[in-house]
């Protein structure tokens, strides 16, 4: 492991902090090492619409250890932003700032910054490290990552299913019926899960047979928003993408969920298999033969 990778795995520590609470905004993470290898600041992006890693970390700087700014490098796992939006620039405060090396994890892809930052800290004479730890980097905001690069909200499919493959009962007149798979701890796991997506879907049958609370109760964070299912799903994604939703959780049925493969529109599939057997059913949904 190198010096730099040391660092870049501290801020990543420091971003992960933040999850289930900035998003839409990335999770980051900011660690400022002077030339003697001492940390001296470290922050990371608490909340949407708060300060940004870098103003934290900055601003942790004790007053006796400012002066060592000025020899310092910034760990940032992503690249800073070069923007005014809720907060200003943080490209530009490390500038001001006189810290003269920068080591970023991943470029951001979001249009307004896009390599902006990382020019602006180039342009200024501040000597910028990239791509260190990058995998990492970009696996820990790759619903941030997926949704600006796609221009939709990065989707997971989440359902639950008995050993014989059945997502709900049918009984003796054909009607469904709920069945429940999950057990506390899923419940708890699944409950996290909600909180670091911005908008959980299910559609009109899961609504009335399940009728389901789509919360996150058992998990500190916020609640999912509501979103209901629509005819042209790839028009509602590139909707709900320019309302700022970066990740969706797809709970729905066996239809829903099979309208979201068949259209390839996935990231990530979550199925919590029970060992009930029900022998009849709804099936789950099906993947095409590779």
């Amino acid at each position: 492991m190198t010096i730099d990778e040391k660092y870049m795995h501290r801020a990543l520590q420091l971003a992960r902090l933040g999850e289930g609470l900035v998003s839409p905004n990335p999770m980051v993470g900011a660690v400022i090492v002077a030339e003697s290898g001492r940390i001296i600041g470290e922050g990371y992006h608490h909340r949407y619409g708060g300060p940004h890693a870098e103003v934290c970390a900055i601003g942790s700087v004790s007053a006796q250890d400012r002066p060592l700014l000025a020899e310092s490098t910034i760990y940032v796992t992503l690249e800073p932003c070069s923007h005014y939006g809720k907060t200003p620039p943080c490209a530009r405060l490390i500038i001001e700032t006189g810290i003269p090396r920068v080591v970023v994890g991943s470029a951001d892809p979001f249009p307004e910054v896009s390599g902006r930052g990382i020019r602006m800290l180039r342009e200024a004479g501040v000597e910028v490290v990239e791509d260190v730890l990058r995998e990492e980097c970009d696996r820990l905001n790759v619903r941030f990552l997926t949704a600006h690069r796609l221009r939709r909200p990065w989707i997971q499919l989440k359902w639950a299913e008995s050993a014989d493959g059945f997502m709900a009962g049918i009984d003796g007149e054909g009607n469904p019926y709920p069945v429940k798979f999950s057990t506390p701890v899923s419940s708890v796991v699944m409950h996290r899960r909600r909180s670091m997506v911005d908008a959980i879907m299910v559609g009109s049958n899961t609504l009335r047979i399940d009728r389901p609370r789509l919360d996150c109760r058992l998990w500190p964070g916020k609640a999912p928003r509501r979103i209901e299912a629509a005819h042209d799903l790839k028009a509602l994604m590139s909707r709900l993408y320019s309302e700022g939703i970066t990740s969706l959780m797809v709970e729905g049925g066996p239809t829903l969920l099979q309208s979201f493969i068949d259209l390839g529109l996935y990231d990530d599939v979550r199925v919590e298999r029970s060992e009930k057997i029900l022998g009849r059913g709804l099936p789950k949904p099906v993947f095409p033969k590779a």
